[in-house]
């Protein structure tokens, strides 16, 4: 395949200056993300593992909450909707969205558990993740105060971020809502959804989805190995749910990039040292949204979005960059080249 024309490190740093101000609106599953953090010199003598001496803890806003934080650390113009319990984690939660001063509209439920998830890391390494969830429908009137929310707000932001973690707040009102609100804007809203695949019937007709390679080929039921097989994947996904563009996450392999159906790049990694992948997926989308959002194209925004996620898995635990640090990052690297995997142009 001919390779596509490399952008020069220069000129990408120059996009990423074009991030600044994007106005992106997030919904979704929001977290509460709980770090365990010591060393492990010893085995335990009750059973055959290690033992974790705990030096220090902090907490973190988790899941669609670490898609607002991505967006808020490269400053974009962000506000984040999403529910949480009536308990301990809820008020971290809202706490910490204050001392960031991160712009939300959170539901608090009663009787609803707070997604927690608790991660124990030795010698930079993640030792075990525990989590406590509750992953059931919101009532009707939580759902009609998201609903509403959601409305009031689209009509401020540029483009919407849809955080599935299957958590019950991606909804078929929320769907329909966004759809709505994409369609009185004429094209003047743009909705990006992080996919879960149970959920993969609420997504039809949406911008762009941004699935890894394992979820794309449960999304369109094929086995997505492969050039080959990621090909056949996002086909079949663009058959299934009519979407604008497709954007598959391949780990080390970079991403694959469908502009159209017909039109599939691939856009490498640039080498790092990966100490920790979580959160890397969050940052793939903020960028992409804020690129997308700032008139770029899909090509280049996926450009921006890889390395932007070289440079968060390079740290331990959720990480965020910043337009400086970004932009540092594009401008010491040479850019990746894009390689035409497809085009029936």
């Amino acid at each position: 395949m001919t390779p596509a024309e490399p952008l020069s490190s220069a000129g990408l740093a120059a996009l990423a200056g074009r991030l600044r101000g994007a106005r992106v609106l997030v919904v979704g599953d929001v977290m509460l993300d709980h770090y365990l953090v010591g060393d492990a010199a010893r085995i335990s003598p009750e059973a055959p593992v290690p033992v974790v001496r705990v030096a220090r803890e902090r907490r973190a806003l988790g899941g669609a909450g670490n898609v607002a934080r991505n967006l808020s650390a490269l400053d974009a113009s962000v506000t984040l909707l999403g529910v949480t319990g009536e308990d301990d984690p809820g008020r971290a939660v809202h706490e910490l969205m204050a001392r960031e001063s991160l712009p939300g509209f959170m539901i608090v439920e009663k009787g609803r558990l707070t997604t927690i998830k608790t991660r124990i890391l030795a010698g930079g390494q993640q030792m075990l993740r525990v989590d406590r969830e509750e992953t059931g429908e919101l009532r009707p009137a939580t759902r009609a105060g998201l609903v509403e929310a959601l409305r009031n707000e689209c009509a401020l932001h540029d483009v919407v971020i849809v955080s599935d973690y299957g958590k019950g707040v991606v909804c078929r009102e929320i769907m329909e809502a966004l759809a709505q609100a994409r369609a009185e804007r004429a094209g003047g809203l743009r909705v990006l959804v992080d996919p879960k695949v149970v959920n993969a019937g609420l997504y039809t007709g949406v911008d762009l989805l941004t699935p890894n390679a394992k979820e794309a080929g449960e999304l369109g039921g094929v086995d997505a190995a492969g050039r080959e097989g990621v090909i056949r994947a996002g086909l079949a996904i663009f058959r299934r749910l009519r979407c604008r563009q497709l954007c598959i996450t391949l780990g080390a392999q970079g991403m694959a990039v469908f502009e159209a159906p017909g039109k599939v790049l691939h856009v490498p990694t640039v080498a790092r040292t990966v100490f920790d992948v979580t959160g890397a997926g969050d940052t793939v989308i903020a960028v992409l949204a804020m690129a997308l959002g700032s008139g770029i194209g899909l090509a280049q925004a996926s450009l921006l979005a890889n390395c932007a996620a070289g440079v968060v898995v390079a740290q331990v635990g959720a990480a965020v960059t910043n337009l400086e640090e970004l932009g540092r990052a594009l401008a010491g690297t040479p850019p990746p080249v894009l390689e035409q995997w497809l085009d029936l142009d």
